[in-house]
């Protein structure tokens, strides 16, 4: 103190800065130098806005805080982040400074940068005294930050129960939402609040408020695997409004793993079956609908055993679940699904095959390719190719139908199969009577040694005799005649295959052809 007087006394620069913008009255204000204080007292600021007063009150030097605001220190001066005195103080929960700021007109609702007030940072805090001060200081009861949260949404956030009760009790809205729309009662969940989801509810919060994106607390519930919550919210969720929402809470539930969950809201009667919105399924490329997708993509056995046992179609996505489970080569899922009756020669309507696509996934997996032929898949249409018909049935199918569908010898004949051509030929030939295979075929069989007995098991095949040939001419014949007729189908052998009407409408140009034929 004496040399800082004898400083002042002889003239010396008491405002010369360090390298963080600090006067020497700053630095007496941060280390409790109340006699030096008193005679440096300036309203400088640091290089951050930050005032004497900012840092005592940081400091927690309580003394140096009353010195400054008895030499009329301003309480109100924030920093260049917007934050004041009273704000750190509630940020440091220091009850006795938060009073003394109070006392001396300390602006209690003032916002910092964020929106945050110092309300807020008392109530993330969990300290109910200073929130008891702030409130009777005149605080807002609702301000709301950049995001649109106000204190009551901050205490249901970080679970604080006595908290959130003094707001209530205050007046606060408990149905408030955030620039998301995300309510109290939704962050609570979300977060795993069990105590809190009670005393909302308790208070009257909706359950059936979604949020922008159109969940419900529920669901954001199932998606954190949370079962109480989500057995508590059953009983207050309208289920006409979680089909409105275009997701069902078991789709979350089987995305994420939450098996209990999905026991839970299986057991709640919620419908296993029930589908993504369109604009909820666009988001996924393979654009899947049902929760039994999401379980078999997971490769989660107990989760789509769950589902099927309580119902769920396995035949109703797009892309079919067994061919999810094929090219995994799960041999369990697959087996679980074909027990429950999925399609075993499903197709796939973007990429379409002459033979079932389940075919095509199990190429590498030969003990799941004869599971599946065991199961009734149909072998016998991997030898319907272009390449062994005659002259006539080759023009027609050529112009009609082989050129929309993949073959089994060209899926065969990729660089990433042809090296396993002749054991998946030869185990397919387990299943069909005698067939001609194509030159395709043949070749692949010719050019390994060790493969040239396979040939033998195949002789002259007997398929697309004159009669059927005839009877294939006739209908597509009839069917150019009546495009309107039949724009969803046409015939192909044995087998009807879905077939544009624009396609219908080309192929009626050749019906000169099929005049002649």
């Amino acid at each position: 103190v004496g040399a800082l007087t004898e400083m002042v006394k002889t003239g010396r620069n008491l405002t010369e800065r360090n390298k963080l913008g600090w006067l020497p009255l700053h630095q007496a204000a941060t280390h409790g130098k109340k006699e030096c204080l008193e005679i440096l007292l300036e309203g400088e600021r640091t290089m951050k806005g930050q005032t004497p007063l900012f840092l005592a009150v940081v400091a927690e030097n309580v003394s140096c805080v009353q010195c400054l605001l008895e030499k009329g220190a301003n309480p109100i001066i924030a920093d260049k982040d917007r934050e004041t005195p009273l704000y750190k103080a509630c940020e440091g929960e220091n009850v006795e400074m938060v009073a003394m700021l109070l006392g001396f007109g300390a602006g209690v609702n003032k916002h910092c940068i964020q929106g945050w007030t110092a309300l807020h940072e008392a109530v993330i805090r969990n300290n109910m005294e200073i929130c008891e001060l702030m409130m009777r200081a005149g605080a807002k009861l609702s301000p709301v930050n950049m995001y649109g949260i106000t204190p009551l949404f901050a205490a249901a956030q970080t679970g604080h129960v006595e908290v959130l009760n003094f707001l209530i009790t205050n007046g606060a809205d408990v149905n408030s939402q955030a620039n998301d729309g995300a309510t109290p009662l939704y962050e609570a969940c979300k977060n795993g609040h069990g105590e809190i989801v009670e005393l909302l509810l308790s208070k009257k919060a909706d359950a059936n408020k979604p949020t922008k994106a159109g969940l419900l607390p529920i669901h954001i519930a199932a998606q954190r695997g949370y079962d109480e919550i989500v057995s508590r919210l059953i009983q207050v969720t309208s289920k006409s409004r979680v089909r409105r929402s275009g997701i069902s809470p078991l789709h979350l539930a089987a995305e994420h793993n939450k098996d209990n969950t999905l026991e839970v809201l299986i057991e709640a009667d919620f419908d296993v079956n029930a589908k993504l919105s369109t604009d909820r399924s666009s988001i996924y490329q393979d654009r899947r609908t049902t929760a039994l997708y999401f379980a078999v993509t997971n490769s989660n056995i107990d989760a789509a055993a769950m589902l099927l046992e309580a119902g769920a179609n396995p035949n109703l996505d797009i892309f079919n679940p067994l061919l999810v489970a094929v090219k995994q080569g799960c041999v369990q899922m697959v087996c679980l699904l074909v027990e429950h009756r999925a399609d075993i020669n499903v197709k796939i309507p973007t990429h379409p095959t002459s033979f079932p696509a389940s075919v095509m996934f199990c190429m590498k997996y030969l003990s799941l390719l004869k599971y599946l032929m065991d199961n009734g898949c149909d072998a016998l249409s991997c030898f319907k190719c272009e390449h062994v018909h005659s002259e006539t049935e080759l023009l027609l199918s050529a112009q009609f139908l082989f050129l929309l569908y993949c073959q089994f010898c060209d899926i065969i004949s990729s660089p990433s199969i042809r090296h396993w051509a002749g054991p998946i030929i030869d185990a397919l030939l387990d299943y069909v009577g005698n067939v001609q295979l194509c030159s395709r075929l043949t070749e692949h069989l010719d050019s390994y040694e060790a493969w040239a007995c396979i040939k033998e098991k195949s002789s002259e095949y007997l398929l697309h005799q004159g009669p059927t040939l005839s009877k294939q001419v006739r209908y597509i014949y009839t069917s150019l005649q009546q495009p309107s007729n039949v724009s969803k189908r046409t015939f192909k052998g044995d087998i009807f295959l879905k077939f544009p009407l624009t396609e219908i409408v080309q192929a009626k140009s050749q019906h000169k052809l099929l005049c002649r034929l």
